[in-house]
C-alpha cells in the first residue's frame, strides 16, 4: 500500500474517533458523562445534606445550653404589668407572686381553659380577692401565637410600655420572639421559671428534659420561619375577661 494512503487512513480514522467522542486515546461516552453529572449532583446533595445535619446539631447545643443556663431574677425591676403563658401551676404561683411584691399594676393570664372560672383559678392558687381583682383573664388564646396575639391586644389597650413576661425557661425564647413581633412599641422583661436545674449539662443525661427541649427547638425553628412573613398588630378589641367580682 502506498505511504500516502496510509497516512490519509490513519487521519481518517483519527477524526472518526474524535468526532465519536475519543480524547487522547480516552473513550467519553454519552452515557459516562451522564453517570459523572449525577455523582457530581449526588455528592453535592450529600454535602447539603450534611452541612444541614450540622448547622441543626450546632443549633440545638447552643438552644440547649441557653435555656438551661437561664435562672428566674431574685428581684426583677418594676413594670407597667405582667404576663403569665398558661402551662403548669408553677408559672401562675410566679406572677401572682411579682403582682403581689408590686411588681406590676395588673397581671394577664393568657390561655385559660374556656371552662375555668375566675373562682377557680382564685381558689386553686390560693390568692385573694383584693390581689385577684387586678388579674385579667384570656381564654381565646390556644397556642403560643395565640397568646401573643391577645397579650398585644391587652397591651395595647391600656397603653403599657413595659411588661414582665412570666413562662417557663424552655419557652421562654419562642415566646419572646412571637411576642416580640407584635409589641413593637413595649419591652418585654423576661421572667423564667426554672422547675428543674438543667445547667452543665444535665439535659443530657436526663431523657425527659432532652425531648422537651429539642421538641421546643423545632418549634423554635418553625417560629422563625414565620418570622419571613410580615405581621402588624391587630389592636380591634380586648378578647379578654376583664376583672370583676368573683363568682
Amino acid at each position: 500500500m502506498p505511504h500516502s494512503l496510509h497516512n490519509d487512513g490513519f487521519v481518517m480514522g483519527q477524526n472518526a474517533l474524535a468526532a465519536s467522542g475519543s480524547v487522547s486515546g480516552t473513550r467519553i461516552y454519552p452515557a459516562g458523562r451522564k453517570l459523572r453529572r449525577r455523582t457530581i449532583f449526588l455528592r453535592r446533595i450529600l454535602f447539603i445534606l450534611v452541612a444541614f445535619a450540622v448547622i441543626f446539631t450546632g443549633g440545638f447545643g447552643f438552644f440547649a445550653v441557653h435555656v438551661s443556663g437561664m435562672s428566674t431574677p431574685a428581684n426583677p425591676e418594676k413594670a407597667d404589668a405582667i404576663i403569665v403563658l398558661t402551662g403548669g401551676q408553677s408559672r401562675l404561683d410566679a406572677a401572682l407572686g411579682l403582682l403581689k411584691a408590686g411588681k406590676g399594676e395588673r397581671l394577664l393570664i393568657s390561655g385559660v381553659h374556656p371552662s375555668a372560672t375566675r373562682r377557680q383559678l382564685q381558689v386553686a392558687t390560693g390568692s385573694d380577692k383584693s390581689l385577684f381583682n387586678r388579674v385579667d383573664i384570656d381564654r381565646a388564646a390556644l397556642d403560643t401565637i395565640g397568646n401573643a396575639e391577645e397579650s398585644a391586644k391587652w397591651v395595647v389597650s391600656h397603653d403599657y410600655e413595659r411588661v414582665i413576661l412570666v413562662t417557663n425557661n424552655y419557652h421562654m425564647p419562642r415566646s419572646l420572639l412571637e411576642m416580640g413581633r407584635l409589641l413593637r412599641n413595649a419591652s418585654l422583661e423576661p421572667y423564667p421559671v426554672v422547675n428543674s436545674k438543667l445547667d452543665e449539662g444535665r439535659w443530657l443525661t436526663k431523657p425527659e428534659a432532652f425531648r422537651v427541649l429539642f421538641t421546643e427547638y423545632n418549634k423554635y425553628l418553625l417560629a422563625l420561619a414565620r418570622g419571613i412573613v410580615p405581621v402588624k398588630p391587630t389592636a380591634d378589641g380586648v378578647l379578654v375577661v376583664q376583672a370583676e367580682a368573683a363568682d
